[in-house]
């Protein structure tokens, strides 16, 4: 069977008018990087990686799991700035069995956290918060969003900017009839990749102004440590944020990726 690596690059010299990887046609990614039709479909074994897992890192990252298993994530630029990278996630895309496997990773962890609901933020946290509410035995959970339906109320939203989305201006709504839900609850947050914080900061500016507890976040991926700062309760502390796998920053060397300092 051909490596994951290896369908990764097939599927983009797949791409109508891509000569090469990294080609810079409409719809190719930036030079030096992957297409990622190949990727987010496997989770493998350690003897399967087709990669050294250590760095420096050329094209993908091998992000270990929990269990000792690996996801091989493409590398995308950072916007605005070419000599740095992150590893990519993107819940939507990926096999359904991957997503099953990193929902799973966070509803292990979260059971030694006694919480009352379950919110999953937009847009790609809502792919794993309905496995993980019913993982920890929820009838339901209550998503947030970013569209804003004709009932909405401006005082139940929060602007939100994102490190993927850097130049788009969006708010961040809860849908009024599930206001009553989160009242007086101790709340697990879901989404799918913790970065900056910017996002989740958003997320607990909101949810505390419905009367919400936020006692603890789970994300399929901790993105760097840029968010470990930011995530606190009203008395300061530390909000616990669990993760099925980590992938640094990465800084460009001559050698390749690296992670940042």
């Amino acid at each position: 069977m051909a490596g994951i690596h290896s369908k990764a690059l097939e599927a983009a010299d797949a791409l109508p008018g891509c000569p090469a990887p990294g080609c810079p046609a409409p719809g190719c990614p930036a030079p030096g990087f992957d297409a990622t039709t190949g990727y987010w479909q496997r989770i493998v074994a350690a003897e399967e990686l087709v990669q050294p897992a250590a760095p420096p890192y050329q094209r993908s990252y091998p992000a270990r799991l929990r269990d000792g298993r690996y996801l091989l994530l493409p590398l995308r630029a950072m916007p605005g700035d070419p000599a740095r990278c992150m590893a990519s996630l993107v819940a939507n895309q990926a096999a359904l069995d991957v997503v099953q496997a990193l929902a799973q990773s966070m509803v292990e962890q979260a059971r030694d956290h006694a919480v009352d609901a379950v919110v999953g933020l937009p847009t790609l946290g809502l792919c794993f918060a309905p496995t993980v509410a019913r993982g920890l035995g929820h009838a339901r959970f209550i998503p947030l969003g970013f569209s804003r339906k004709y009932w909405y109320r401006e005082e139940l939203s929060e602007p939100v900017r994102s490190i993927t989305s850097p130049n788009q201006d969006k708010r961040l709504y809860l849908d009024p009839h599930q206001a009553h839900l989160l009242e007086g609850r101790r709340v697990l947050v879901v989404d799918d990749t913790v970065s900056s914080g910017a996002t989740m900061v958003s997320s607990l500016r909101l949810l505390a102004r419905c009367g919400a507890q936020v006692v603890v976040i789970a994300v399929a991926m901790r993105q760097g440590t840029r968010w470990r700062e930011r995530l606190r309760d009203a008395r300061g502390q530390p909000i616990p944020v669990l993760g099925a796998l980590d992938a640094p920053c990465m800084v460009r060397t001559s050698a390749g990726w690296v992670p940042e300092a």
